[in-house]
């Protein structure tokens, strides 16, 4: 290999997130729906025999498959699926960005309008336990609350300290990770969820 050869590989290069390929890849939708004359935000409660989070209130979405068209195919998808409804009744869909999780994945977030009656849904029941909507007026007048959690790096037992300056008394550096959480009635939405739902608020305010 030499400068040419690099140069050109470098100028067919698309930067992106270094290390992406090895990332879990996710997409959801932010569904607006008109009721009752002004704006709500629906959300979903998964599924209480579900492996991952059951009970716990998110948006529609899922894992990209390899048949779909990209992030936002796979954001209509998903909410389509779930929520029983023809991909058509969601337009308007805009990216909201990128988040890139502590746990390995990255999740492409979306948002739009949902054009149906709330009764017209018919949620999966293997998925959604039920559905809800909350006034986009409530999270625009009511900040959610910040709570933390302390995130730490622990080597496993076979760690090669003898690689590295330091051995054994490296000091790794800990991170102080926010939690926001939102209460409306009797349902709390937090984690992921809460920092798309923040970031949308933040950014239409």
């Amino acid at each position: 290999m030499n400068q040419k050869s690099i140069r050109q590989k470098l100028d067919q290069h698309t930067p992106g997130i270094l290390g992406e390929e090895a990332m879990k890849k996710y997409s959801l939708f932010l569904p607006i729906i008109e009721k009752e004359g002004e704006l709500h935000l629906l959300f979903e409660v998964r599924s209480h025999t579900m492996r991952r989070q059951p009970g716990e209130v998110c948006f529609p979405g899922g894992k990209m498959d390899q048949n779909d068209r990209g992030p936002k195919h796979t954001a209509v998808r998903e909410a389509s699926e779930e929520l029983g409804v023809r991909p058509g009744t969601m337009t308007d869909v805009y990216s909201l960005g990128q988040m890139i999780s502590p746990f390995g994945m990255k999740i492409e977030a979306y948002a739009g309008l949902l054009h149906c009656d709330e009764k017209e849904l018919q949620p999966n029941p293997d998925e959604v336990a039920e559905i809800f909507t909350v006034p986009l007026e409530f999270f625009l007048e009511n900040d959610p609350s910040v709570h933390y959690v302390q995130m730490e790096i622990k080597p496993e037992s076979d760690f090669p300290y003898h690689l590295i300056s330091n051995g054994e008394d490296y000091e790794w550096q800990a991170r102080k990770y926010e939690e926001y959480f939102y209460q409306y009635n009797d349902h709390v939405i937090w984690g992921l969820t809460a920092r798309v739902l923040r970031s949308f608020v933040h950014m239409i305010r």
